[in-house]
């Protein structure tokens, strides 16, 4: 705060007043009437200074207290200037981003763009974009053009283009490769990476587009590069052309590395190629570690690379794929144990015992186990490309010899579950039968309708197909994993039961940041919205696990989190200071008990909320 007085005026009137920074712009505001001149002889013989004093007195109280007090006048007949837009805008700024933006600076990812572009003639700052664009893709995720127009919702106000948007994804994708290892790297400043269980799973993303992208062939060297928007496989149905995202996680539920796919290309061949680049970016000391995903992604191919280098794997495995003699081991009611305390149990027991008799609730939430070695892989089933001499690949029974064996678990609760559903199932065949057009019967694999077979040789009688559901009863409650580990079954279930947490990655890409429809139609850059993506997860992992951790007592849900984030918006009072828009919550003490930013008062000055905004940690 500082004096200020008409100094052209014969008898000036003394204000304390304070210089206001609010975005670019800056205004000084009186807050505080100090007396006129001749009001002020009467009390001392120097106006000025005493009015020097009073302002002294003033900095000094609201240093010590951390407290203003301000003169706000409010004229109710202001009316709001009128503008050329089309529609009214909010004026509440997001501070909530802030916090997210103590992350990003901690993986460095200024430092990132720095260096890539230090060769270059850029008139723009690639890092304020990237920046920007994650934000909004975890608080209000849109378009590239919606995110562009909304970047005023934000304190800071971030000034570029949107053509700036584009050339910074073409940049981004320049240096994938590079990009995701320095994400790697750099989190581990922040939160310690525990790799030594490697999740890896796959999804689709649908865009709006109506056809998909054609293959192009070189003319010189014959190569065929196929497009990255492929129709494919769709557990939505969705009728658009997809592009595929592999992605590895690590214990705690954060992403390691990424890679990005046509739709149509089988999930399988990804793993691999994806997986020999986590082990350049380990490096020698870190590349053993377990692999560990489900049926879909555990070939023999996969299989086989994982049991070199010091790696294992830890992967579900098909019991209705499992060979006639390893599936008569399964039935056979005999060597099975429970596995909270090894003791030897009869699956019949299991299936027979009374579930509401309190006694049998230890039983009834226990699983028993058996150990079935399985050293050929004829005996799991499965099946591995073989090129033939004239180029073309054939799919072939794998005859090789690989150390591993099959845990079989049993649960008398996910029978009774699995029942229950398949039991539904029946009733809706059954309304089915009776309205069926034989006409317009088809038969899926995994819906109601596998329960219905035609009648002898009719062409238009159905009835249910009770040997059908016999033979899927005989599967209930049964569960496989394959592996070459010889650690405790306990230990290894637990391994397998953390990959919900890659599924819980999918969900928030999907579903809280938006990922899917894409609007991009060239392979850079849909690459890189997919990289902003990536980027947006990762700060949000890291900063879900810090919460989690700092109050283990408290279980904070991605919802939570985000709302509380997305809220957090205050409002400008006349250029003087912010009022908070937000209440408080566990989420937001969760917050600033991490980060100890100060965003839980009531109001802000605007050199504050400035100061906040810089990389100051």
């Amino acid at each position: 705060m500082k004096l200020w007085y008409d100094k052209k005026s014969k008898d000036p009137t003394y204000f304390i007043q304070v210089g206001v920074r609010n975005g670019k712009k800056v205004t000084s505001k009186n807050i505080a009437r100090i007396g006129k001149h001749s009001e002020l002889l009467k009390i001392t013989d120097d106006p000025l200074a005493y009015a020097k004093e009073q302002v002294a007195k003033y900095n000094e109280e609201a240093k010590k207290n951390n407290k203003v007090d301000m003169e706000v006048h409010l004229d109710f007949a202001k009316k709001i200037r009128s503008t050329d837009e089309a529609a009214s805008a909010s004026t509440l700024k997001n501070i909530g981003y802030l916090y997210l933006q103590r992350l990003y600076y901690q993986l460095e990812i200024d430092k990132f763009f720095s260096n890539i572009t230090k060769d270059r003639k850029i008139r723009f700052n690639p890092d304020l974009v990237n920046r920007f664009m994650t934000y909004s893709r975890i608080l209000a995720p849109d378009s590239k053009l919606g995110s562009f127009e909304n970047l005023n919702t934000f304190y800071e106000e971030p000034v570029f283009d949107y053509q700036h948007i584009m050339r910074t994804m073409d940049l981004a994708y320049e240096h994938y490769n590079e990009y995701i290892e320095h994400l790697f790297k750099a989190s581990g400043n922040i939160l310690k990476r525990n790799t030594t269980i490697c999740y890896y799973d796959c999804t689709n993303y649908y865009c709006e587009a109506e056809s998909q992208d054609p293959d192009y062939v070189d003319e010189v060297t014959g190569e065929i590069f196929t497009g990255l928007r492929q129709y494919g496989f769709s557990k939505d149905h969705k009728p658009n052309p997809l592009v595929e995202m592999g992605l590895f996680m690590d214990t705690n539920g954060i992403p390691i590395s990424m890679c990005i796919a046509p739709g149509n290309t089988s999930e399988q061949t990804t793993a691999i190629p994806l997986e020999k680049e986590l082990v350049k970016m380990f490096g020698e000391e870190k590349n053993k570690f377990i692999y560990c995903a489900d049926a879909g992604l555990s070939s023999y191919h996969i299989r086989n690379f994982n049991s070199m280098g010091g790696r294992a794997f830890v992967v579900t495995q098909s019991v209705k794929k499992l060979s006639d003699a390893l599936k008569q081991a399964v039935f056979n009611d005999c060597d099975y144990r429970l596995l909270s305390d090894d003791s030897p149990v009869s699956i019949e027991a299991l299936k027979t015992f009374d579930k509401k008799d309190e006694k049998n609730r230890f039983l009834y939430n226990d699983k028993a186990y058996k150990i079935i070695e399985a050293n050929t892989l004829l005996d799991v089933g499965l099946y591995e490309e073989r090129i033939l001499n004239n180029g073309k690949t054939k799919r072939v029974k794998s005859k090789a010899a690989l150390k591993q064996h099959v845990i079989i678990t049993f649960s008398r609760k996910s029978m009774e579950y699995q029942r229950f559903i398949r039991n539904r199932q029946i009733e809706r065949a059954k309304k089915l039968l009776e309205k069926m057009n034989p006409d317009q019967y088809k038969k899926g694999p995994n819906d109601v309708t596998r329960f219905i077979k035609k009648t002898g040789h009719s062409k238009d009688k159905y009835e249910l197909d009770l040997e059908k559901i016999k033979e899927e009863e005989k599967y209930d409650g049964f569960y496989a994993i394959a592996t070459n580990l010889d650690d405790c079954v306990k230990d290894i279930l637990a391994i397998n039961e953390q990959r919900y947490k890659i599924e819980d990655c999918f969900k928030i890409l999907k579903t809280d940041f938006a990922s899917r429809p894409y609007f991009h139609r060239t392979r850079e850059r849909i690459i890189a919205h997919f990289m902003i993506c990536y980027t947006a997860l990762l700060i949000y992992r890291l900063l879900e696990v810090k919460l989690n951790r700092f109050d283990k007592n408290v279980h904070l849900t991605t919802r939570n989190i985000i709302e509380t984030l997305q809220n957090m918006q205050v409002a400008n009072i006349s250029d003087l200071c912010y009022a908070a828009q937000y209440t408080g919550s566990k989420t937001l003490s969760a917050l600033e008990g991490v980060f100890a930013l100060g965003l839980d008062k009531q109001y802000y000055l605007p050199k504050e909320l400035n100061k906040k905004c810089r990389k100051n940690f």
